[in-house]
């Protein structure tokens, strides 16, 4: 894999940084990495996020999320959609994730929003990753 795609570089942080069960993992900043944060916050698969200024522009900082006896919570984590192949989703086939335990995250004309979230509002898009 290519690190090319900060998307999926951003992914490969989270998965390693809660593999090897870190407390914070530090991401360079995005506009699109801050809405998957914040989509991770929201669905309980992160404690929380912050942008920090650092030497060289924006930073990241997650805080992952852990069981009673430090057993991780995000139990996987997924690209989907990659810049050499784009996966869409129609409103009508929208991914469930582990038969609706996980999230999918979907790109929508009205920003990032989960699979849940875009079937209410009758929404397709491009699929981002799926968290479990």
């Amino acid at each position: 894999m290519s690190m090319t795609d900060p998307i999926a570089d951003m992914l490969t942080r989270i998965r390693n940084g809660s593999t090897a069960r870190h407390t914070v993992v530090e991401i360079p900043s995005s506009r699109m990495k801050v809405e998957i944060a914040r989509l991770m916050t929201d669905q309980g698969y992160v404690v929380g996020y912050e942008v920090k200024q650092a030497e060289h522009g924006e930073v990241l900082h997650v805080e992952l999320k852990y069981g009673k006896n430090r057993e991780r919570v995000i139990s996987g984590i997924k690209r989907v959609s990659k810049p050499g192949r784009r996966v869409y989703a129609k409103k009508e086939s929208l991914p469930k994730v582990l038969g609706g335990l996980g999230t999918a995250i979907i790109s929508t004309s009205r920003g990032l929003v989960t699979s849940a979230e875009a079937r209410k509002l009758g929404l397709g898009g491009e699929v981002i990753c799926f968290i479990w």
